[in-house]
């Protein structure tokens, strides 16, 4: 079964933390929004650094790096079956001047034509409720587990 593994960007402006996600570029995903946001992530070979792995494919969705003290949360089991690593990392980048690389899709699908799209076609910084509705259903768990830790320091 497919693995990912990635971040989740929050910082935090009085008593609220906003969340850093990302939207899959690409036609399957253009009109698509409330469940479709992402933490950034890729795929894990086998073998891998999770941790690496996630900071590299921050990188290549972003166009930026990060660093700091990376909090480990509980993996998640998307609905296709796919499983997502995370950490929270407090950090703040601007979303302009962020671009994502691309990658080759057949569109239509079954059609024998390749597209090339940005893997990452918008980034967003969203309030906790707002995240929750955006992300993934499956990722939400991330930002949940990541507030109560928060709650308790």
């Amino acid at each position: 079964m497919k693995t990912s593994a990635g971040i989740l960007l929050f910082k935090k402006m009085g008593n609220s933390i906003s969340y850093f996600l990302v939207h899959p570029g690409g036609p399957f995903w253009k009109n698509k929004d409330a469940g479709a946001w992402s933490i950034p992530k890729g795929e894990l070979e086998l073998g891998e650094d999770p941790l690496e792995r996630a900071i590299i494919e921050f990188k290549e969705e972003t166009g930026k790096m990060v660093q700091g003290e990376f909090i480990v949360l509980q993996p998640v089991k998307q609905k296709g079956g796919k499983t997502v690593y995370a950490w929270a990392l407090e950090f703040d980048i601007q979303t302009s001047g962020l671009y994502s690389n691309t990658v080759e899709i057949e569109w239509p699908p079954r059609s024998g034509k390749i597209i090339e799209i940005p893997e990452v076609d918008r980034w967003e910084w969203f309030g906790s409720d707002e995240a929750k509705k955006r992300i993934n259903p499956a990722q939400a768990a991330f930002i949940t587990e990541l507030e109560e830790m928060l709650n308790k320091i």
